[in-house]
């Protein structure tokens, strides 16, 4: 098995750095229960990451995308795209598998040769990020599971057929389909990390345009086309739809009032909050709740 060693620098975004045992090409970390995965801030490396959730609920927060999945999840997350952690001791999923790889932790020319063309189209999708729904996250998520038993070379004959599946498959969604244009530039990368992590941290109350803008040293006007030019959103919508994602978690997991899941989300006036997540999810937050009532019953 490989460890993960991880650089935290308080009050700045994390580069992730990421560095499998003597030996081996990639990492491979199961977490459960007892062993969290604690690493939950905005961050980002430049190892590609395929993330699998056994069950439970979350927020998936990657890139300007985030949105609320239920009964597990399967991600791939493409190099140097910031993402939060997707699970933590309110999650309620049995275990959480992670597989980390550089693009090139086969050599240089590996991916280019005939047979990889599948994979290699797939690494460029990953890019934005993508979710993988249906069978294949299933099936894949199983094959994930069975590698902790794996010699290491039976592993990396998994990885190889595992990301063939992902990229044959049609079982997925984009998650930044607008863009997310930050590529691997390390300042671009810091200055949004530290703008994502402010919002992770103070959505329940208002952010200023100001506050924000004097946080990555930049005067509001050129902050505003900035976030716009790398999200593809306004500040003012991601942080909505950062709200709208967390409302729809308490709607699904908390027996509360909706006008306290409406405070509780970071919004102060009850119809705005109603229009917005009608229009967010395309039901009002009481029949979004009635639905969900019913599909689990």
């Amino acid at each position: 098995m490989t460890m993960k060693n991880t650089t935290v620098l308080k009050q700045k975004p994390a580069l992730e750095a990421i560095a499998p045992n003597f030996g081996h090409s990639y990492t491979y970390k199961r977490y459960d229960q007892e062993n969290i995965n604690e690493y939950t801030q905005w961050h980002y490396h430049p190892e590609i990451e395929l993330v699998y959730i056994n069950g439970g609920a979350g927020k998936r927060q990657i890139g300007s995308h985030v949105s609320y999945f239920r009964d597990g999840d399967l991600i791939l997350i493409g190099s140097n795209l910031p993402h939060c952690g997707f699970t933590d001791k309110l999650t309620g999923n049995k275990s959480e598998t992670v597989i980390q790889m550089k693009l090139d932790f086969l050599g240089n020319d590996f991916f280019n040769i005939p047979e990889m063309r599948q994979i290699q189209k797939l690494f460029e999708v990953a890019k934005s990020g993508i979710a993988f729904s249906g069978k294949i996250k299933k099936k894949v998520g199983e094959k994930m599971e069975v590698m902790e038993y794996q010699s290491d070379f039976n592993r990396l004959l998994s990885i190889l057929n595992i990301l063939n599946e992902l990229g044959a498959t049609e079982e997925y969604k984009i998650l930044n389909a607008d863009g997310f244009t930050v590529k691997s530039e390390v300042k671009d990368n810091d200055r949004i990390n530290v703008v994502l992590n402010h919002v992770k941290t103070n959505f329940k109350d208002e952010i200023p345009l100001e506050e924000i803008a004097d946080k990555v040293s930049m005067t509001v006007p050129s902050f505003c086309r900035y976030f716009k030019k790398i999200t593809g959103k306004t500040f003012t919508q991601f942080v909505n739809e950062y709200r709208l994602v967390h409302a729809s978690k308490l709607l699904a997991e908390q027996p509360i009032s909706i006008t306290e899941v409406c405070y509780e989300s970071g919004f102060n006036n009850f119809s705005h909050f109603n229009k917005l997540f009608k229009a967010y999810s395309g039901q009002n937050p009481s029949e979004y709740r009635k639905q969900l009532k019913t599909v689990i019953e």
